[in-house]
């Protein structure tokens, strides 16, 4: 036989640890999005601010110039952030994963060896047909 409750209290564990480690690693994504469009948006304030205040200057032109080139600098800047928030969200997605599959795998051999036990408990010396047990 199988204990139940044991089978149970491992699907509890993997319902309760996988949902919150997959939140966490969608978390990390959003800010990355957030930081970008952030990141985006004060580049576009700054280039409008900077036409305000060029289109009252004698170097209109010098200072669209400048200030395009200061928001091409803060979009580069913040891409290049953003990236680095995504890879470090993949690596960590892929992490969690990769701890996920280690675990379920450990719970999967201990599963099998339960059946093991309970095979050669139930047909003892030679007497099994080499067929796990069913669990109907």
């Amino acid at each position: 036989m199988v204990d139940e409750n044991a089978v149970f209290e491992i699907i509890d564990q993997m319902r309760l640890h996988i949902p919150d480690q997959l939140r966490q690693a969608e978390r990390i994504t959003r800010d990355a999005d957030r930081m970008i469009a952030r990141a985006k948006e004060e580049a576009e304030r700054i280039k409008a601010q900077a036409r305000q205040e060029a289109e009252g200057a004698l170097s209109q032109q010098e200072q669209v110039i400048a200030a395009q080139a200061r928001a091409d600098q803060i979009i580069a800047e913040a891409q290049r952030e953003g990236q680095a928030l995504r890879q470090d969200a993949t690596r960590y997605a892929a992490e969690v994963l990769t701890e996920m599959e280690r675990t379920l795998s450990e719970q999967l051999r201990l599963v099998r060896n339960g059946l093991k036990r309970l095979s050669s408990e139930n047909n003892p010396a030679g007497e099994g047909d080499g067929q796990s047990p069913s669990l109907s």
